[in-house]
């Protein structure tokens, strides 16, 4: 490296040090945070707060009823690491892990299709968006009679003469499963279809026109056009499905119960808090599935980087 140093790099830094520095008004400063002050409020009572909370209950033996706690430290944490019984349950959402790449899959592949000329692609939309607007006690009711024996989906299958594929859909533990991650699936397909939808409706056309013209077909323009473009979209929703996957609870808990080795972590976790009357460990547990979504999120974050605008 030279010893040599260059005078004007001293007077310009000490230019730029005495250069004017425009004030902005008091109120112009201001104002970002008055916007901010009722969703930053928001976030905190409902958010940060709670979560603070929860950890505290973990750190106490507490039924949830009395104004008496017990702080125990990490006896919880201790108690929850040491029974595998508790962790047994995370093996049921694997069924639900796997279903999202299903679940993904066909709105991705139903978003690419409809956001292109389609006839009757409005209806379309409607209908595969539809499911997500029902509320979900509605539709584990809904599917609770599709699966019952003799149900709807007993009744169609003996209409072309497929009685020999008749099970007890909800009764067989190594059915069970897939019945509710399929409802799953038909569920939550409609948010995925309209996060890539907009996502793809988003590219600007002309690269179409320009990949036609060199020849693209249209999985070529799928695969080095749309995927790339939507990256950051994909990126999301894989997120959205993981850490669902995680904490299943409304389909199986409602149509289910959690019977017949369908219980999930988060239905495990409702029981010890209302039922077993255990408010510390439950909240242990959510911590626990709180960290693991969190690890799971920047992990995912790390393999499949966000690109940076230009």
């Amino acid at each position: 490296m030279s010893s040599f140093t260059s005078p004007v790099r001293p007077r310009a830094i000490q230019a730029w040090r005495e250069r004017p520095r425009s004030k902005k008004p008091l109120t112009q400063r201001i104002t970002p945070w008055l916007f901010l002050i009722v969703p930053l409020a928001l976030l905190a009572t409902f958010t940060f707060i709670p979560v603070v909370n929860m950890f505290w209950y973990s750190l106490t033996e507490w039924n949830g009823i009395s104004k008496d706690k017990t702080w125990v430290g990490f006896e919880n944490y201790i108690e929850l690491f040491t029974r595998p019984e508790l962790f047994r349950v995370f093996f049921v959402s694997l069924y639900y892990f796997f279903a999202s790449f299903i679940q993904l899959g066909l709105a991705l592949y139903f978003a690419t299709i409809l956001s292109f000329s389609t006839r009757f692609r409005n209806l379309f939309k409607g209908i595969l968006f539809f499911p997500y607007l029902i509320n979900g006690v509605a539709i584990g009711f809904t599917f609770l009679y599709f699966f019952r024996p003799g149900g709807t989906l007993d009744a169609t299958l003996a209409y072309f003469g497929l009685e020999q594929f008749q099970q007890l859909w909800l009764g067989d533990p190594d059915i069970i499963n897939f019945s509710l991650a399929g409802t799953s699936v038909w569920r939550y397909m409609g948010l995925n279809f309209v996060l890539f939808l907009g996502a793809i409706q988003s590219i600007d056309p002309t690269l179409y026109e320009a990949a036609g013209l060199d020849g693209a077909d249209k999985w070529q323009q799928f695969r080095h056009i749309i995927l790339p473009s939507i990256r950051p979209v994909v990126s999301l929703t894989f997120i959205l499905a993981i850490s669902g996957s995680l904490s299943v609870f409304e389909i199986p808990y409602v149509m289910t119960g959690g019977a017949n080795g369908s219980e999930t972590f988060v239905i495990q976790t409702i029981d010890y808090a209302f039922e077993l009357r255990k408010t510390g460990l439950a909240s242990a547990m959510a911590v626990v599935l709180l960290a693991i979504v969190l690890i799971v999120t920047v992990i995912q974050r790390r393999l499949v980087p966000e690109e940076k605008g230009n």
